[in-house]
Protein backbone atom coordinates (compact mmCIF):
# COMPACT_ATOMS: atom_id res chain seq x y z
CA UNK A 1 0.00 0.00 0.00
CA UNK A 2 1.23 3.29 -0.72
CA UNK A 3 0.79 6.22 1.02
CA UNK A 4 1.86 9.80 0.98
CA UNK A 5 2.45 11.69 4.76
CA UNK A 6 2.87 15.76 4.51
CA UNK A 7 4.87 17.44 7.04
CA UNK A 8 5.96 21.27 7.56
CA UNK A 9 3.08 23.04 7.16
CA UNK A 10 1.67 25.75 9.98
CA UNK A 11 1.32 29.56 10.29
CA UNK A 12 3.67 31.98 9.67
CA UNK A 13 3.58 36.08 8.85
CA UNK A 14 3.69 37.35 5.70
CA UNK A 15 7.35 37.27 4.02
CA UNK A 16 8.47 34.45 6.10
CA UNK A 17 9.14 30.78 4.82
CA UNK A 18 8.06 27.45 5.06
CA UNK A 19 9.29 23.99 3.80
CA UNK A 20 6.73 20.90 3.44
CA UNK A 21 7.90 17.96 3.12
CA UNK A 22 6.17 14.34 1.69
CA UNK A 23 7.29 10.61 2.55
CA UNK A 24 6.49 8.16 0.28
CA UNK A 25 5.86 4.96 2.41
CA UNK A 26 5.31 1.33 0.60
CA UNK A 27 6.82 1.46 -3.28
CA UNK A 28 10.04 3.60 -4.38
CA UNK A 29 9.39 7.27 -5.49
CA UNK A 30 11.49 6.94 -8.42
CA UNK A 31 8.48 5.08 -9.89
CA UNK A 32 6.24 8.50 -10.09
CA UNK A 33 6.53 12.28 -10.95
CA UNK A 34 5.35 13.99 -7.90
CA UNK A 35 3.93 17.49 -7.77
CA UNK A 36 2.28 19.53 -4.59
CA UNK A 37 -1.39 21.01 -5.04
CA UNK A 38 -2.80 23.18 -3.16
CA UNK A 39 -6.70 23.83 -2.44
CA UNK A 40 -7.61 27.89 -0.86
CA UNK A 41 -11.04 27.34 0.60
CA UNK A 42 -13.57 28.34 -2.04
CA UNK A 43 -11.43 27.63 -4.85
CA UNK A 44 -10.46 24.61 -6.96
CA UNK A 45 -7.81 22.47 -6.24
CA UNK A 46 -4.63 23.62 -8.41
CA UNK A 47 -1.03 22.01 -9.26
CA UNK A 48 1.50 24.07 -7.73
CA UNK A 49 4.39 22.67 -8.44
CA UNK A 50 5.59 19.27 -10.15
CA UNK A 51 9.08 17.59 -10.78
CA UNK A 52 10.32 14.69 -13.11
CA UNK A 53 11.40 11.26 -11.49
CA UNK A 54 14.66 12.07 -12.17
CA UNK A 55 14.54 15.63 -10.89
CA UNK A 56 15.49 17.50 -13.84
CA UNK A 57 12.48 18.89 -14.73
CA UNK A 58 10.36 21.06 -13.01
CA UNK A 59 7.31 23.13 -12.99
CA UNK A 60 5.90 26.44 -11.57
CA UNK A 61 2.37 28.00 -11.67
CA UNK A 62 2.72 31.82 -12.38
CA UNK A 63 1.97 32.74 -8.96
CA UNK A 64 4.96 31.05 -7.21
CA UNK A 65 7.50 30.81 -9.60
CA UNK A 66 10.82 32.63 -7.99
CA UNK A 67 9.36 31.97 -4.48
CA UNK A 68 8.98 28.53 -4.36
CA UNK A 69 10.99 25.37 -5.35
CA UNK A 70 10.04 21.55 -5.49
CA UNK A 71 13.18 18.87 -4.82
CA UNK A 72 12.93 15.27 -4.45
CA UNK A 73 15.10 12.39 -3.04
CA UNK A 74 14.52 9.23 -4.59
CA UNK A 75 16.99 8.18 -1.67
CA UNK A 76 14.67 9.46 0.60
CA UNK A 77 11.83 8.60 -0.51
CA UNK A 78 10.44 12.23 0.19
CA UNK A 79 9.49 15.42 -2.25
CA UNK A 80 9.75 18.67 -0.49
CA UNK A 81 8.39 22.19 -1.37
CA UNK A 82 10.37 25.57 -0.33
CA UNK A 83 8.39 28.09 0.08
CA UNK A 84 9.65 31.26 0.64
CA UNK A 85 8.21 35.18 1.00
CA UNK A 86 5.08 33.85 1.47
CA UNK A 87 1.70 35.88 0.92
CA UNK A 88 -1.63 36.03 2.52
CA UNK A 89 -2.78 34.26 -0.82
CA UNK A 90 -0.87 31.28 -0.40
CA UNK A 91 -3.35 30.20 2.44
CA UNK A 92 -4.38 26.66 1.56
CA UNK A 93 -4.67 23.29 2.35
CA UNK A 94 -1.37 21.74 0.17
CA UNK A 95 -1.70 17.99 -0.86
CA UNK A 96 1.50 15.48 -2.15
CA UNK A 97 0.47 13.70 -5.25
CA UNK A 98 2.10 10.96 -6.94
CA UNK A 99 1.49 10.59 -10.91
CA UNK A 100 2.94 7.64 -13.39
CA UNK A 101 4.81 8.17 -16.18
CA UNK A 102 2.38 9.11 -19.03
CA UNK A 103 -0.57 10.22 -16.92
CA UNK A 104 -1.83 13.96 -16.85
CA UNK A 105 -1.77 15.40 -13.16
CA UNK A 106 -5.55 15.62 -14.03
CA UNK A 107 -5.54 12.08 -11.84
CA UNK A 108 -2.56 11.30 -9.69
CA UNK A 109 -2.18 7.92 -8.86
CA UNK A 110 -2.09 8.80 -5.40
CA UNK A 111 -2.73 11.43 -2.81
CA UNK A 112 -1.56 12.74 0.96
CA UNK A 113 -3.87 13.88 3.33
CA UNK A 114 -2.78 17.64 3.09
CA UNK A 115 -1.13 19.76 5.44
CA UNK A 116 -2.51 23.55 6.11
CA UNK A 117 -0.25 26.53 5.82
CA UNK A 118 -1.66 29.52 6.75
CA UNK A 119 -0.36 33.02 5.93
CA UNK A 120 -0.67 36.15 8.07
CA UNK A 121 -0.31 40.07 6.90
Amino acid sequence: QVRLVESGGGEVQAGGSLRLACVVSGRSLSSYRMGWFRQAPGKERELVAAISQSGSSTYYVDSVKGRFTISRSNAENAVYLQMNSLKSEDTAVYYCAAATVGTSWNSPAYWGQGTQVTVSS
